[in-house]
């Protein structure tokens, strides 16, 4: 693929090449444009993306976190971050896909538990709490304002996060990643790594765990044995019910990600119509196997 002029400059501008560089696109995101670049010394990767308040994504904040899981021993080297341009080390590690993660639920559970305890040391100024039920009701505040195609169907929205959010059960508050799709999680051959940190922040670990099983398409007993890895003990029911809830809830706010985007993004090749579709059949699966199993 030949990359705009536009690209190539912005990147050669940045002040921190050893000689002649070649960029590559690096493919992956729905949100951002990403980059490899090589120059005399080693590989880097450059992310666009600039603040998007619509899904409560601000660079600097993004950027602290990052730097913060790079000292935690979790992310790969943050070298520059502003001017809606971020560059980390390039790992050349292995991008999990979903039968990555049900292959190493229990390595993938010890990791995301070490993340959640351990992040909080590292992280600096103000504190960003991510519960996923506020996001949905502001996106669903967003969509309205917006004239959103799917305003009509809003209240049902809510409506769903209500009874999922009433599903849940108290638990510490950590920092989680809250994004967890298999392809945020590298495997170098020795170590995981995490990157992406766009929602970051102070939750509980139930979105964690619940957006990794949705995402990996993991099963019941799947699911079952990462609450297990990740709490030490069997999961009881309300546990399990908890957990299914947050899976919907998970869903559903990826679909409503997606009517957001619908409003305020354009990324090359994406189609925001589409996922929004996927998403809300796979909430639609989920919410019937929640019921049939937990009733309403």
């Amino acid at each position: 693929m030949t990359l705009p002029e536009s690209v190539k400059n912005r990147i050669a501008a940045l002040p921190l090449w050893q000689g002649d560089v070649t960029i590559a696109l690096l493919k992956g995101g729905i949100s951002n444009e990403s980059y490899v670049v090589e120059d005399a010394k080693r590989r880097y990767v450059v992310r666009f993306g600039h603040d998007y308040p619509f899904h409560h994504v601000f660079r600097d904040r993004e950027a602290m976190t990052a730097d913060a899981a790079y000292r935690a021993g979790f992310a790969p080297e943050l070298f520059h971050a502003g001017d809606g341009v971020m560059v980390t080390a390039f790992l050349g590690a292995h991008t999990y896909g979903a039968s990555d993660v049900r292959a190493n639920i229990p390595r993938v559970a010890e990791m995301i538990r070490q993340f959640h305890t351990t992040m909080p040391e590292h992280i600096l100024g103000p504190g960003f709490m991510f519960w996923v039920f506020h996001v949905i009701r502001d996106y669903a505040r967003t969509l309205q304002k917006g004239a959103s195609r799917m305003a009509p169907h809003l209240g049902t929205y809510l409506a769903i996060a209500a009874e999922m959010e009433a599903a849940q059960r108290p638990l510490p508050i950590i920092f989680s990643h809250n994004d967890l799709l298999p392809a945020n999680i590298l495997d170098d051959g020795n170590r995981l790594w995490l990157i992406d940190f766009e929602y970051a922040g102070f939750s509980t670990a139930m979105f964690d765990l619940a957006g990794l099983a949705s995402n990996a398409r993991l099963d019941d007993d799947e699911s079952e044995a990462l609450l297990a890895a990740y709490f030490k003990s069997s999961p009881d029911r309300a546990l399990k019910r908890a957990h299914a809830a947050m899976q919907c809830a998970s869903l559903l706010r990826e679909a409503m990600w997606s009517m957001v985007s619908e409003l305020y993004l354009s990324a090359p090749g994406v189609d925001y119509v589409a996922y929004t579709t996927e998403n809300l059949q796979r909430l639609e699966n989920a919410l019937d196997h929640y019921r049939t199993e937990y009733g309403k």
